[in-house]
């Protein structure tokens, strides 16, 4: 079952999710995928409908009850398999505005390019002699580049469409 409850108008601005204490392992998925997606593990319930009705955005839960409170757009999460819960977010919300590898997966932020030679001193040596194209999280700092996981991340992300 979907509660959600978007304006039946067709949305300007991207969509912005909030996760509640329960999806960590979506939140940090819903990130990798180009999701804009707030997620505090030691958020309480209050806290999260404050910040869903002052950021404009969807709260995901698992929590029945917190999804049907007024005054906030919602999504009950059905299933506790994280794919299930991928595609009902998807299913509800589209496809997310920025794509894959948009955003750091541990705080949020909007990731940046920046240049090989910058990294150097920051990724293993293996990785610095094999890899290419590096981003960075302006906000905590960490540094992102397409390895194996991201590619085992995208078969598990094509075998979501079925």
């Amino acid at each position: 079952m979907d509660d959600t409850r978007p304006d039946s108008e067709d949305q300007k601005e991207p969509v912005r999710l909030i996760a509640d204490v329960m999806l960590g392992r979506l939140a940090k998925w819903l990130r990798l995928i180009g999701y804009d997606t707030r997620y505090d593990n030691a958020a309480e319930d209050v806290t999260l409908l404050r910040i869903a009705q002052q950021e404009d955005r969807i709260l995901l839960t698992r929590d029945r009850g917190l999804s049907r409170q007024r005054g906030v757009r919602a999504i009950w999460i059905e299933s506790q398999e994280l794919a299930a819960q991928i595609r009902q977010v998807q299913a509800a919300v589209g496809p997310p505005p920025d794509g894959a590898l948009t955003r750091c997966a541990v705080c949020n932020a909007r990731l940046e390019p920046i240049a090989k030679a910058g990294v150097e001193d920051r990724v293993p040596p293996y990785v610095f002699q094999t890899q290419e194209e590096f981003y960075h999280c302006p906000q905590c700092d960490r540094v992102y580049w397409a390895a194996t996981h991201v590619e085992r991340m995208r078969k598990m992300m094509e075998g979501l469409d079925g």
